[in-house]
């Protein structure tokens, strides 16, 4: 874990210019691998299909996840400071109050691990 990266991979450019649609169209097209620590900060990512995508120490502040289904997504050591979650589908493995601290204060999301 460290401070999140901008990279000049091409799915995570589309995700950084919010082109949402295209990053769709592409994500089973291209590698998907480059996702994890990235600095999705103020972005609007609505409607973004997030099955199987690793969001790892990404950090998602002010970001607008409204509605994304991250139930199968990784999101272990994200930050969700600020993000509008409403109608947002999170991990089994994250509890509401994890989410919850992760939203107010910023702290990293621990799964609960059984």
């Amino acid at each position: 874990m460290g401070k999140p990266t901008i990279s000049d991979d091409p799915l995570y450019q589309l995700l950084r210019n919010e082109d949402i649609k295209e990053f769709n169209e592409q994500r089973n097209t291209m590698n998907a691998d480059n996702l994890r620590s990235g600095d999705y900060r103020g972005r609007d990512l609505r409607n973004m299909e997030a099955q199987g995508l690793d969001f790892r120490d990404s950090y998602f502040r002010n970001t607008d996840l409204r509605g994304i289904d991250f139930r199968q997504s990784n999101l272990e050591g994200a930050s969700l400071i600020d993000a509008k979650v409403s109608g947002t589908y999170f991990p089994e493995a994250l509890s509401a109050e994890e989410i919850r601290l992760s939203l107010e204060t910023g702290t990293r999301l621990r799964y609960k691990h059984v």
